[in-house]
């Protein structure tokens, strides 16, 4: 057998010791973790837990193997959203498919697990979108997925919203630039797949009865569509407009959870302008790059939004009792030794994991506006924490999406 790992080597060096001699169906059950409510594979695919991390095992032919290991790292370097590939391992015994390993996205969720949610707070709609924005991604990549589905794609909550992630690249082909053509097949192909899964969950009783399958994924085309309009489009506006016009577009690109590139403004003798604004393929990660430079935090992009929001807050707060200019890397320190870590600290060992910390934080803020609003008065993000831990976050179900909990469900 021969094994081949993506640096660092150490992070999989568990793994070695597995027994992939064996087909993925023969493994003993000691060895294996169950995922709930994963979504449909057409492979064997298989979870185990090695070194503080959950990693996902997948039986497929050596040429499709080596192809997704290499589409997916390079993805990882480029920053789009998709699961980190470890490495494959090739020439098994009896001449075996191959199995390409990759790391289990901490605290995703499945559609299948989203929708057997009892309370159902995010909708067929929501995920639809979050996917589409994952799909004109990739297209702006000149990815064409050739396997869009639900079934492909996960799902992280961030700061109340979704992110989609790409889970099998397997189909996936990478070009310069993709045609319309090759765009309009890669979204028939989604519409179909998406379609046909709502059924099969609308025959599991898992779908609100008021969804119809075939509307929502006939809709599918029509959000692709205006989201790559939106990115895509020049526009045009007298020159008098620039300054304002060229900020809106900025900012709708910045809300849609885009990044921007290259602007290029085109004036002509007649006083008016066109915009082209080239759009960044990878993740965004304006505010996340800035919080990790303030505070050493890593979290996502909305996250990191809000977070620097509030930490702008606590500087304002500070500036006001100090009467003094605090250097922004000072408010950082400050704000998240005396306000993020007690708070992330404080979170009951029982109700640990169900949400991340940034997710936690996030929410506590949103609570204490609550509070607040319904006070007259700020009541402050200590007691705003103790009512959330008290009244919200145990109602919150326990994702099983990180390595601790999945372990701990099998024990």
């Amino acid at each position: 057998m021969r094994y081949l790992f993506r640096p660092p080597v150490t992070d999989g060096a568990g793994l070695l010791s597995l027994p992939f001699h064996l087909p993925l169906e023969e493994w003993e059950p000691e060895l294996l973790l169950e995922v709930p409510q994963r979504g449909i594979s057409r492979h064997v695919v298989r979870f185990t837990a090695q070194g503080g991390h959950v990693y996902a095992l997948k039986e497929i032919p050596e040429r499709l193997a080596r192809h997704e290991y290499a589409l997916l790292g390079q993805f990882e370097e480029e920053g789009l959203p998709s699961v980190s590939v470890l490495g494959i391992c090739v020439d098994r015994p009896d001449d075996q498919d191959a199995v390409l390993v990759t790391r289990y996205l901490e605290y995703s969720m499945s559609y299948r697990y989203l929708f057997s949610r009892p309370h159902g707070e995010h909708s067929e709609e929501q995920l639809l979108d979050t996917m589409v924005v994952l799909l004109v991604r990739l297209h702006l990549a000149g990815v064409f997925w050739g396997d869009c589905s639900l079934s492909n794609t996960l799902f992280r909550l961030d700061a109340g919203a979704f992110t989609a992630y790409l889970v099998d690249a397997e189909t996936s082909e990478r070009y310069p630039q993709l045609s319309p053509g090759q765009r309009r097949y890669d979204v028939d192909l989604a519409r179909e797949r998406v379609g046909a899964e709502l059924l099969d969950l609308q025959a599991g009783s898992l779908l609100p009865s008021h969804v119809d399958p075939i509307e929502v994924a006939d809709s599918l085309p029509v959000r692709y569509e205006a989201l790559w309009d939106e990115v895509n489009r020049e526009e045009v506006f007298a020159l008098a407009e620039q300054r304002q016009r060229v900020a809106e577009r900025l900012q709708r690109l910045n809300d849609l959870g885009f990044d921007v590139g290259e602007i290029e403004l085109v004036t002509d003798p007649e006083g008016g302008a066109r915009l082209r604004v080239e759009t960044r393929v990878s993740e965004p990660g304006q505010n996340r790059r800035e919080l990790f430079r303030l505070t050493g935090l890593e979290v996502q992009e909305r996250q990191a939004r809000r977070l620097l929001n509030d930490l702008r807050a606590y500087r304002a707060t500070l500036e006001q009792k100090t009467g003094a200019p605090v250097p922004e890397t000072v408010a950082g320190y400050r704000w998240l030794a005396e306000s993020y870590q007690p708070v992330v600290e404080a979170i009951p060992p029982d109700l640990a994991g169900r949400l991340a910390p940034a997710e936690v934080f996030h929410e506590i803020l949103e609570h204490r506006w609550f509070l607040s609003e319904k006070a007259g008065h700020d009541v402050g993000t200590t007691r705003a924490a103790r009512s959330y831990f008290d009244t919200v976050l145990p109602r919150t179900p326990k994702e099983l999406t990180t390595p601790s909990a999945i372990v701990g469900s099998r024990d």
